[in-house]
């Protein structure tokens, strides 16, 4: 298998899989659509891309040298998980596309991903595998590989949310939906507390 078919396989694996962005795009796309999910899914990809090449390029070595800063970012990832997952559990469940609702924009989604522990594990990961000579031409062929697969897969979660919207309709419906976004989102923070 080549570089690049193993560096799509990665890239596909830590994208499409459950984490705390994947369930956020569902979510969106279960509550306000999938164009209206665009900008979050969008930002959410430019994001991850920024903290991949910067990783790729040297980030990976300041948090080696500063360990209570990788710590640092991980509380306070989970703590923003556990933020989004009571703001999940506290929603009303009233479903609205009127003009003044406000949608998810592309700057929370790009912060999202720096408040990731999921994201940094997978940039840590992938450039710790593939760019581990630290060659920054292959640090960029990864980072474009990594955009088009990240945006696709954050997409399909967005389009999978759009496409329950018809059977979320009643109130109730959207706050079991929402319970069960917000269990998987609590789930995601204890378990990277725990590992």
């Amino acid at each position: 298998m080549s570089i690049v078919l193993s560096m799509a396989a990665f890239a596909l694996a830590c994208s499409i899989t459950p984490g705390p962005v994947n369930i956020i795009s569902l979510g969106c796309g279960a509550r306000y659509g999938f164009r209206a999910a665009l900008p979050h899914v969008t930002g959410a990809t430019l994001g991850f891309i920024l903290l991949l090449l910067l990783i790729g390029l040297g980030l990976h070595e300041v948090l080696r040298q500063w360990p209570l800063l990788t710590q640092l970012i991980r509380i306070a990832g989970v703590m923003f998980l556990l933020y989004l997952a009571y703001r999940l559990v506290s929603d009303d469940g009233q479903l609205s596309t009127a003009p003044g609702q406000k949608v998810p924009s592309a700057m929370g989604g790009a912060l999202m991903q720096w408040l990731n522990p999921k994201a940094w594990l997978a940039c840590l990961a992938g450039m710790g595998a593939f760019v581990a000579d630290g060659d920054v031409l292959m640090v960029w062929v990864f980072s474009l590989l990594y955009l088009v697969i990240c945006w696709l897969s954050l997409a399909s979660w967005a389009w999978a949310g759009a496409s329950l919207r018809g059977y979320l309709e009643r109130t109730a419906g959207i706050r079991w939906f929402n319970r069960g976004m917000a269990t998987l989102l609590a789930g995601s923070a204890v378990y990277l507390l725990l590992e």
